[in-house]
């Protein structure tokens, strides 16, 4: 293979932004130098990257796959400059992280990545609970930040909160079903559908409110706490769900395809934080975690 980082560069442009103009903008490249370098680049790779959707580009499978290994060498290039850039004596110590579920399985392993990159010799011990029960441990001085999905702080006068990124709820059809074909949707189209419903965390709640709010009364077909399952039944074309971005993917685990659709009225998100005690600074290695995961979240296109 004899692939460029600049082909990676634009590749990872796509795919943040979902189009070539867009991706040529940020870059402040041409479209036709990207569209080339994306076909020398599939040509080198032997498969298809990238397909034409009804609303842009996506990745294709192995387009997925081949982002993930494109965003860690892209990572590794940054973190071989910075260490030239700044050699330092090496820190040690500790970090005990919270975390829910959701956050445990969508973004805690490329943050541990990158901080390990960057501190690796600082050991992380790792709490997996309720968001509740995180805080508790927070205001009791057992770990030292929580990395959580929220709507808000039960303790605010002695908690603080760094938002990391807001996730958008969408609805997730099956491709080819007849909601996929619509660019904007109704509460009252969809409800003509079994729903999915995932609840975990905040989800369910969130998504039962909007469905009051409505005055709706859709049919709930099935009820889980596993995204996977509730992927699966969506791309098999049981029903639909309305999710967050967080955990969409549009591939079930045996290869269904499925979509994400914008809904036409106000929708929730959901927040993914890192949540400390206030006064945290006292903890180098707890505010070193969040120097680190600030930063990733400030430089997700690439310059």
């Amino acid at each position: 293979m004899s692939f460029s980082l600049r082909q990676l560069q634009y590749f990872l442009a796509i795919a943040e932004t979902g189009s070539v103009s867009r991706a040529a903008a940020h870059l402040s490249t041409s479209q036709s130098t990207i569209t080339e370098a994306m076909k020398d680049l599939e040509a080198d790779l032997g498969v298809k990257l990238l397909e034409r959707q009804s609303r842009g580009l996506g990745l294709t499978h192995k387009g997925q796959l081949f982002r993930r290994h494109a965003e860690r060498i892209w990572q590794d290039v940054a973190d071989a400059r910075g260490a030239l850039a700044n050699v330092a004596p090496e820190v040690t110590g500790r970090l005990t992280l919270g975390v829910t579920s959701l956050v445990a399985g969508y973004v805690l392993s490329d943050l541990l990545a990158r901080f390990s990159r960057a501190f690796p010799g600082v050991s992380v011990d790792l709490v997996e609970d309720g968001h509740d029960y995180l805080e508790h441990l927070l205001l009791n001085g057992e770990i030292d930040l929580a990395l959580v999905t929220m709507s808000g702080l039960h303790n605010p006068e002695s908690l603080a909160a760094d938002e990391l990124e807001a996730y958008r709820y969408r609805l997730w059809v099956a491709s080819g079903h007849v909601l996929a074909e619509r660019d904007q949707l109704d509460l009252g189209m969809i409800s003509e559908f079994p729903q999915i419903t995932l609840n975990i965390d905040e989800i369910e709640e969130a998504v039962d409110h909007l469905w009051r709010g409505s005055g709706l009364r859709p049919h709930i077909a099935f009820r889980s706490r596993s995204v996977e399952a509730v992927r699966a039944l969506v791309a098999g074309g049981v029903g639909v769900a309305i999710l967050p971005d967080l955990v969409f993917r549009p591939w079930s685990l045996d290869g269904l395809r499925l979509e994400a659709r914008q809904i036409s009225v106000s929708m929730p998100t959901v927040k993914a934080a890192l949540v400390r005690r206030r006064g945290y600074r006292d903890n180098l290695n707890a505010r070193r975690f969040i120097e680190v995961t600030l930063s990733h979240n400030a430089g997700r296109l690439m310059p």
